[in-house]
């Protein structure tokens, strides 16, 4: 239930164009669970406005005069954490801009549409993530979550794959898990989601911070020790088998729970190839996708883990895969590393 007495989500959007500030007020307004309770066109009179209006959830665009977005939500997170959905034309094309956003700690990363009939889609987009963020109850922190040393471990278990699905807030959660890992860690499949050609950034920002080998994943790429393959946006990402090896196949089709890549086709393909010899792991993230995956690789003996609530920027996958059974373990993303490496080496 919205705590607010008027039952309804606080939006403030921010943004130095009148006409997209009344766009988005009017198609806001029209969900009967959100409020637009202000606008403002630059970083200084958001800030003004944030404090007398205690929004839920800031929209805000990055390039506006006096403050660019990037440097209101840096100090934002520093001062005011809260949820954050960046609004910008400029993160089209712009991939590295996108990605450092969700660095200093926005939630979402949504485009301006180009054409009138794609308000209506980014709306009802804007709508669920709003939702997503707000129910969640989590504030979005600019720093990364402390994890345990856990380089000790270096026996590692020969056939085995690593498979982990994420979404809203999954930037972060990946880069800490990851960040743990030794560079001698079975073969790890990805899929995050995210739009086509920002999924090559994140993949070489990783690549830049761990010891791991990451890479967005191309078709046939064989998984090696070391190797982490994040499924490119727009493109589903299937694991194969032949003979001892394990690869990866790069392919089209239809979105699945409204996603491509879908984390559902990956932990489905890793419970067919790898069977027991799998970990999966699902994290923060709004809707279904992966859950019933998931549960198909609990099935045939994999160990599955669940990030909890608490540590979640939305509790929406890792809720889903719970509360049909599809997990073994529920873990802040803290303790994850540990588990799966614990895992490894018979101790889980």
């Amino acid at each position: 239930m919205i705590s607010d007495t008027n039952n309804k989500i606080k939006v403030l959007i921010v943004d130095d164009s009148a006409l997209v500030r009344k766009i988005l007020s009017t198609e806001l307004n029209t969900d009967s669970e959100i409020e637009v309770v202000g606008t403002a066109p630059d970083a200084y009179i958001a800030r003004d406005k944030i404090v007398k209006l205690k929004p839920d959830v800031l929209l805000l665009d990055l390039e506006m005069p006096r403050m660019d977005g990037i440097t209101f939500l840096e100090k934002l997170m520093l001062y005011n954490p809260m949820p954050v959905i960046i609004v910008s034309s400029l993160v089209k094309d712009n991939a590295d801009l996108a990605l450092k956003a969700m660095q200093f700690g926005a939630a979402e990363v949504i485009s301006k549409p180009g054409s009138s009939y794609s308000v209506g889609v980014m709306s009802e987009q804007l709508k669920q993530k709003i939702k997503a963020v707000y129910y969640s109850k989590q504030p979005v922190k600019a720093e990364l979550p402390a994890h345990n040393d856990i380089k000790a471990y270096k026996s590692m278990a020969a056939n085995k794959i690593i498979a982990i699905g994420a979404s809203t807030g999954g930037l972060k959660a990946l880069q800490s898990i990851l960040m743990s890992f030794p560079p001698d860690m079975p073969p790890i499949l990805v899929v995050q989601h995210m739009p086509q050609h920002f999924t090559k950034t994140m993949a070489e920002h990783l690549n830049n911070i761990c010891e791991l080998n990451i890479k967005e994943a191309e078709n046939g790429d064989v998984a090696k020790p070391g190797s982490v393959f994040i499924a490119p946006g727009n493109k589903h990402m299937v694991l194969k088998r032949a003979n001892d090896s394990y690869y990866v196949e790069i392919k089209d089709g239809e979105l699945v729970y409204h996603q491509r890549p879908s984390i559902e086709v990956l932990f489905r393909s890793v419970a067919r190839y790898a069977g027991a010899n799998a970990i999966g792991a699902i994290l923060t993230g709004m809707g279904k996708d992966g859950a019933t995956g998931l549960l198909e690789m609990k099935n045939q003996g994999a160990l599955t883990i669940g990030q909890d609530e608490k540590s979640s920027v939305v509790y929406g996958m890792p809720k889903e895969a719970f509360e049909i059974g599809a997990l073994n373990v529920v873990a802040p993303i803290e303790q994850i590393p540990n588990i799966i490496m614990e895992a490894l080496v018979g101790k889980v």
